[in-house]
């Protein structure tokens, strides 16, 4: 008869096996978007130079198509605007379900890049700041690598030892603080972001959130070393053996009950705004003249400012 020491320690083991275990509740691919996310036809909260539309309107203009395992969400190439109308005719989808602790799984071909555009894969809750923010992708202008970040209340920061592959930018991650710029993590890795990672076909990036805190990695596609139930899409993962993430955020100075709530996940592409608009940041990336006559006045160049997305998984 086992002993309540064991027990206890076999009890212990158990937890320690599954921790890392997550079991697929959700996945989406080509119309499935559709039928599990909404179009967000609203302005933009970042005062972009952009115009969400329906999805309606999305589908008709061919901003959005989805057939097989293909998504496709783009800005509009070909109108040129009036200074005096509406954006740039973007998008912004928005998950009709919520997550609280949870793996997300993204297989994404292309993502849009050029001057002024500023795409996103994130999650958020319906109360922000309350409930918290995760920026899985993000960045401005094609340029640069992955920025990940987390946006919370005041009281969460990511001081300490941190086991990541990605450079700490800011520790911060109270939107009152830093001009909202949040606790980011650069990734170091090229391909993770803009030309360098279309050039390549794209790639993967998971986010794990739990009561630990939010760690994101990300496999450049055809890379060596990429998990095995990451590159199938497999219905049950084990991130416990997926290595050293590109970010870590812990919990060990954030409470991740008191920051962060249930979560819808977005995709969207805003054009210029707070972040890409910014004079100096534009004109570092290389960029002429100024962002929203750029928006205004260059259709062409925003030929290439689309998603490809092959799927997103959702584990629990």
């Amino acid at each position: 008869m086992f002993s309540r020491g064991t027990l206890l320690s076999l009890a212990y083991l158990l937890t320690a096996v599954l921790a890392g275990t997550w079991n697929e509740c959700d996945s989406y691919s080509g119309k499935s978007f559709l039928s599990g996310f909404n179009h967000m036809a609203i302005p933009d909260p970042t005062h972009g130079r952009v115009n969400y539309v329906s999805e309606a309107t999305a589908l008709k203009k061919n901003l959005t198509f989805a057939k097989g395992d293909t998504l496709i969400l783009r800005a509009d190439h070909t109108t040129k605007l009036s200074a005096s109308g509406p954006g740039r005719d973007s998008f912004r989808l928005m998950s009709k379900k919520t997550y609280t602790n949870h793996v997300s799984v993204w297989n994404v071909r292309h993502m849009p890049r050029g001057c002024g555009t500023w795409p996103a894969l994130w999650e958020f809750g319906s109360n922000w700041p309350a409930h918290g923010e995760v920026d899985v992708v993000e960045g401005v202008n094609g340029h640069g690598t992955n920025q990940m970040t987390l946006h919370t209340t005041s009281g969460c920061t990511m001081g300490g030892s941190r086991k990541m592959s990605g450079h700490s930018v800011q520790t911060n991650c109270d939107v009152a603080a830093n001009g909202n710029s949040g606790c980011s993590v650069l990734d170091k890795n090229a391909n993770s972001y803009g030309l360098a990672f279309n050039n390549n076909g794209g790639g993967f990036y998971a986010m794990e959130r739990s009561n630990s805190g939010v760690k994101v990695w990300f496999w450049p596609r055809h890379a060596k070393g990429i998990p095995a139930d990451v590159a199938k899409g497999a219905k049950k993962i084990n991130t416990d053996k997926w290595g050293t993430p590109a970010a870590h955020f812990p919990a060990t100075s954030c409470n991740m009950a008191k920051h962060f709530g249930a979560h819808n996940i977005v995709i969207n592409l805003s054009l210029c705004g707070d972040w890409a608009g910014q004079q100096s940041i534009y004109n570092q990336d290389g960029c002429p003249g100024s962002c929203v006559d750029n928006v205004n006045n260059n259709p062409g160049g925003f030929a290439n400012a689309y998603f490809d997305i092959a799927w997103l998984k959702i584990y629990q």
